[in-house]
């Protein structure tokens, strides 16, 4: 059985934490080990960052996108901002590059969402945004039923 969820939010560091919580609570159903829920969370917690520092510079009127399907054990994220786009897509996945530093980030969210998922693939284009999409299969999991 497929089961999604979308979700729009206004681009304010204080919703990461909102998107993470509520991703996290759709996926519950799948009844993943606490560590594959403390990845996810911290995937979606890296993408919405990005998102809203990169993508719209803490522009408050941007506003982020998200979509979680789930099927059997398999889960589908994506996470997209109509911000700036990411002039080098090669440049910005690898570890510790980052185009603000002077913010103390570091500059490892792409590695992280790659090492916490079986595939990350990066849709962008400058001026128009970015959409990341990232998919896990959890090998614990089961649906629970209602």
């Amino acid at each position: 059985m497929k089961n999604e969820m979308t979700l729009q939010f206004s681009a304010l560091s204080q919703n990461e934490s909102f998107a993470r919580v509520t991703v996290a609570a759709f996926i519950a159903q799948l009844d993943p080990t606490m560590d594959e829920l403390t990845e996810l969370k911290t995937v979606v917690s890296e993408a919405v960052t990005n998102a809203i520092i990169h993508g719209y510079e803490n522009d408050p009127n941007g506003i982020v996108y998200i979509y979680v399907s789930i099927e059997d054990s398999f889960i589908e994220l994506s996470i997209k901002d109509n911000g700036l786009g990411i002039a080098d897509v090669e440049e910005a996945r690898q570890p510790l590059f980052t185009t603000k530093p002077e913010l103390e980030r570091s500059g490892m969210g792409f590695t992280i969402m790659e090492n916490f998922m079986d595939e990350v693939e990066v849709f962008t284009q400058p001026g128009s945004g970015t959409e990341v999409r990232l998919r896990k299969h959890l090998k614990s999991s089961k649906m629970l039923c209602n």
